[in-house]
């Protein structure tokens, strides 16, 4: 397994749990931009190199990520404006957004050791 093939299994994990929630916002890994798969990527890196993070890290992770490309909290989500609800503190989220960072987290736990070592380099 590559690590691409996990951020695609973490996407589409994320992607269903949305919808749970009515939000339809979520493109199939096919069809999400290069700019949300890459995040997704360096999400799974990071967590295999930091494999006992919390939640709240791997969410401070992501909003660095976000900021440094110039993103912005806005109450919608708005790729071309580079807004973002959660844009915010961990401890700001609503408990459904705190959940996909769990989520997220969980699923490269299960999959971390399918992952081929020279991937993980």
């Amino acid at each position: 397994m590559k690590i691409e093939d996990l951020a695609r299994i973490c996407h589409e994990a994320n992607r269903a749990y949305c919808q749970s929630l009515n939000d339809l916002s979520q493109p199939l890994w096919n069809d999400a931009p290069l700019w949300q798969r890459d995040s997704a990527i360096n999400g799974v890196k990071f967590h295999l190199k930091n494999p006992d993070s919390s939640p709240a890290v791997s969410h401070e992770n992501w909003l660095k990520e976000k900021c440094e490309a110039g993103w912005v909290y806005g109450e919608k989500k708005d790729p071309l404006k580079k807004t973002h609800p959660c844009i915010l503190p961990y401890e700001k989220l609503p408990i459904e957004q705190r959940l996909k960072d769990s989520l997220f987290i969980s699923i490269v736990e299960c999959f971390k050791n399918e992952v081929s070592k020279e991937a993980k380099l």
